[in-house]
């Protein structure tokens, strides 16, 4: 555990909710998209403001497959390898997306936490298999290069946000 933790966004967060268990999820859901996951520092803090233990929230955290204890990157990359998406090729769009980002199974998020690459059993779009997900929008009919295309587009788009603010 950091001792050095900012929790100036957590205390943000909390100050829009009701102090109360009622508000669990929200304040996750609230906390992990400021942080693209669930930081441990966060748990006695937000247990003792929504008066839970913190067994009861980590229970709660690690339950929902929504919540993440690893930090993700800034971009969240699903491929679908459901039955329609594997038979229409969705493994060589992974292993592509894979081989450009440098990830593996095993290492799923760049070291620059700008990228997270995760398969999926179902995206329920199998009419438009083979299906990928960035940060929840859905790119149809995906072939390993279109979706070095839609990698580029996100770079491209870094690219633009750091020049404005250079």
């Amino acid at each position: 555990m950091r001792k050095d933790f900012d929790f100036g966004v957590v205390d943000e967060i909390l100050s829009h909710h009701p102090a109360n268990e009622l508000s669990t999820i929200a304040v996750l859901q609230d906390i992990q998209e400021h942080y693209h996951y669930l930081p441990e520092e966060i748990f006695p803090r937000v247990a003792k403001a929504l008066g839970v233990g913190e067994a009861r929230l980590y229970g709660v955290a690690t339950f929902y497959e929504n919540f993440s204890l690893e930090p993700k990157g800034r971009y969240v990359i699903r491929c679908c390898d459901g039955t329609a998406c594997h038979v229409r090729g969705s493994l060589p769009i992974l292993s592509k997306l894979r081989e450009q980002l440098g990830l593996s199974e095993e290492k799923k998020t760049t070291d620059d936490l700008l990228f997270t690459v995760e398969t999926v059993s179902c995206l329920g779009a199998c009419g438009l298999a083979p299906v990928l997900t960035v940060n929840g929008t859905v790119h149809a009919a995906m072939t390993p290069e279109k979706a070095l295309d839609v990698l580029r587009a996100l770079k491209e788009d870094i690219a633009k946000e750091e020049n404005s603010h250079a």
